[in-house]
């Protein structure tokens, strides 16, 4: 299992009438968890598709709201790979505020897919020789 942290501060473009984090943002803040954890492994999403031909487009979203995140809030995005991807990767979030109490947790399922086919292929070997020393 490889885990991944990364803070990240609620901004007031970010909130609703309420000084809450805007529910539609929540998907943001999970694509910056996965893109961070990639980056934590020395790859980016750019490179990925540029350097290495394969994008990773989102199949499926999952979330669950359990408190209000707010204003000017310092949160940590959880991101977890419980397993190593074959055909897809699963990235599992979980967002805490700063008492550390559990505010928002989902799933988003991603593929592999061939930037010049545009057909779905199974995880890159590069992506799992960085992955692999993680698990």
């Amino acid at each position: 299992m490889f885990t991944f942290d990364f803070e990240k501060r609620v901004r007031y473009a970010e909130t609703d009438q309420m000084g809450y984090l805007y529910y539609g943002n929540y998907p943001i803040y999970y694509e910056i968890g996965r893109a961070e954890m990639i980056r934590s492994l020395g790859l980016t999403y750019r490179d990925m598709e540029i350097e290495h031909g394969t994008m990773m487009p989102v199949m499926s979203l999952n979330m669950r709201y359990v408190r209000p995140a707010r204003y000017d809030e310092l949160l940590t995005i959880r991101t977890v790979l419980r397993d190593l991807p074959e055909k897809f990767i699963t990235f599992h979030h979980e967002i805490f505020n700063e008492k550390g109490k559990l505010v928002n947790g989902g799933n988003v399922k991603l593929c592999f897919v061939d930037v010049k086919t545009n057909k779905s292929v199974l995880a890159p070997a590069y992506l799992l020789e960085k992955l692999s020393a993680q698990f």
